[in-house]
């Protein structure tokens, strides 16, 4: 693989589109170095009393979100200056540009509030409206991610990324895929996609680290049926598709951004490590409320325990 092309952190550094492939590598890099240093304010936060709130749309919002989500926002505008940043807790209703960040600087908030290590920082390049270069951050699991021509992980030493390695999507396993679930998102649409695959194990996780376990080759299939952002998927769509997965909508497609008209809400996907895994889907034009929302709202049809 050729050498990827050096990118300084300073503002001489201004990116314009079409970004080249030989330096999205190295930008990728870089994010991950930022996403890492924004997981080392997450980690002083983790397992305590965070301070937070609840927003209009009944998700958490902590100070580790903001403390993190400012250190992102200016590391990205001192090293590629000019570029617009969307990120969740400031900046969500920004325009987008030929070139944009799509950011959330603590995905899995409420995961994380509970104590649970399987949050991240998602950090996501855009061009057009497909991300190019991407970085994920999980500090509690010492595990990062970074993509921009290849996908690649490394260990986080001290809040820095280590040594990179390529990474790879795996064949189907002949006992089964191995389906990764939400741990409060569940639903019947994505219960009845599921039921129509050859699932032989459902192991919950957490947060966009679901595509990263698929692009690590550490499972198969993540359905989507229940509302998301932008910010929580692009990250991970680029490294899952950087190592040879796929990540689709309702009708087969590639799942684009930068959609302001619909506030960035992503509709149904499918993150698949093999796209022979699309003609057995059958994701809803619509998304779906979840198990999680319904009982909190009241509802009585939720299972128990979901």
């Amino acid at each position: 693989m050729t050498a990827p092309v050096s990118i300084p952190a300073a503002p001489s550094a201004s990116l314009t589109a079409p970004v080249p492939a030989a330096m999205r590598d190295a930008i990728a890099e870089q994010l991950a170095g930022i996403a890492c240093e924004a997981g080392r304010i997450l980690k002083g936060y983790h397992g305590s009393d965070c301070p937070h709130v609840i927003k209009p749309d009944g998700s958490p919002a902590s100070l580790a979100d903001t403390r993190s989500e400012e250190l992102i926002v200016t590391a990205l505008r001192h090293a590629f200056p000019g570029i617009p940043v969307i990120a969740e807790e400031t900046s969500g209703t920004a325009q987008p540009a030929a070139l944009f960040f799509l950011v959330d600087p603590l995905d899995g908030t409420r995961d994380f509030l509970a104590g649970n290590e399987q949050y991240c920082v998602n950090i996501g390049l855009i061009q057009g409206d497909r991300p190019i270069a991407a970085a994920l951050a999980a500090p509690g699991l010492g595990r990062a991610w970074a993509a921009g021509t290849t996908a690649r992980e490394a260990p986080i030493f001290e809040g820095r990324p280590g040594a990179f390695r390529p990474v790879r999507v795996r064949a189907a396993p002949a006992d089964g895929l191995v389906a990764l679930v939400s741990r409060l998102h569940g639903d019947s649409d994505t219960d009845a996609c599921l039921e129509r695959l050859p699932v032989g194990e459902r192991r919950v996780a957490s947060s966009a680290l679901k595509f990263c376990l698929i692009a690590a080759g550490e499972a198969d299939i993540y359905v989507r049926c229940v509302p998301t952002m932008e910010w929580d998927t692009a990250a991970g769509d680029h490294v899952l598709t950087m190592a040879g997965g796929r990540v689709v909508g309702p009708d087969g497609d590639t799942i684009t951004y930068g959609h302001h008209a619909r506030f960035y809400r992503n509709g149904p996907f499918a993150a698949l490590a093999s796209a022979a895994y699309c003609d057995a889907l059958v994701l809803p034009q619509q998304s779906a409320v979840s198990y999680f929302d319904r009982r909190r709202a009241g509802g009585a049809d939720a299972p128990k325990g979901a």
